[in-house]
């Protein structure tokens, strides 16, 4: 069990401790939503865009392709997803949003604002651009093979358009 207010330990446990408590509380949220996290990165990555290949999102999520089809597979059996033959080349699938896909963004960015709030609760704003910035640069030291060199400009980003390296450790 863990403890509600860790005592002084490894960092290294205390982040894992917090992505685990983080990918838990996203999954509740998710599931009255009818979702399970990492199919909401797949939707996000379709809102804005057309068809989009596996293979491509599995590159952009940095997961194995089977991790991207099964997640596939669940969206689509729900109706949420669809896939077609990219015209330009048949051997590739494209996936898109189904209307139903197209529905859900609100009620998924609602969720993702409300764990962004409980996350952050009882932080100031400068302390919540602290943590976000630290744990940018602990992302960008576990995510590149030359630890410590100069911090990107660019991190990922939240549905808030915000930092959000928290989003990087929920991938499926």
């Amino acid at each position: 069990m863990l403890e509600a207010r860790p005592s002084k330990t490894h960092g290294v446990t205390l982040v894992a401790q917090v992505a685990k408590l983080h990918r838990q509380r996203a999954d509740d949220l998710l599931n009255e939503i009818g979702l399970h996290v990492g199919q909401e990165m797949m939707l996000r990555a379709l809102w804005d865009r057309g068809g989009v290949a596996q293979t491509e999102l599995a590159r952009e999520f940095g997961v194995q392709l089977a991790t991207v089809t099964n997640a596939r597979r669940r969206l689509e059996r729900n109706g949420i997803v669809k896939r077609a033959p990219d015209a330009a080349d048949q051997r590739v699938s494209l996936v898109f949003l189904t209307n139903e896909g197209r529905e859900r963004r609100a009620a998924v960015e609602e969720k993702w604002s409300r764990l962004e709030r409980e996350s952050f609760a009882g932080l100031s704003g400068s302390e919540q651009e602290l943590i976000r910035d630290l744990l940018s640069r602990v992302h960008h030291n576990l995510s590149t093979r030359n630890p410590g060199q100069p911090f990107p400009a660019t991190v990922p980003m939240n549905y808030l358009g915000r930092p959000s390296p928290l989003c990087a450790m929920m991938f499926f």
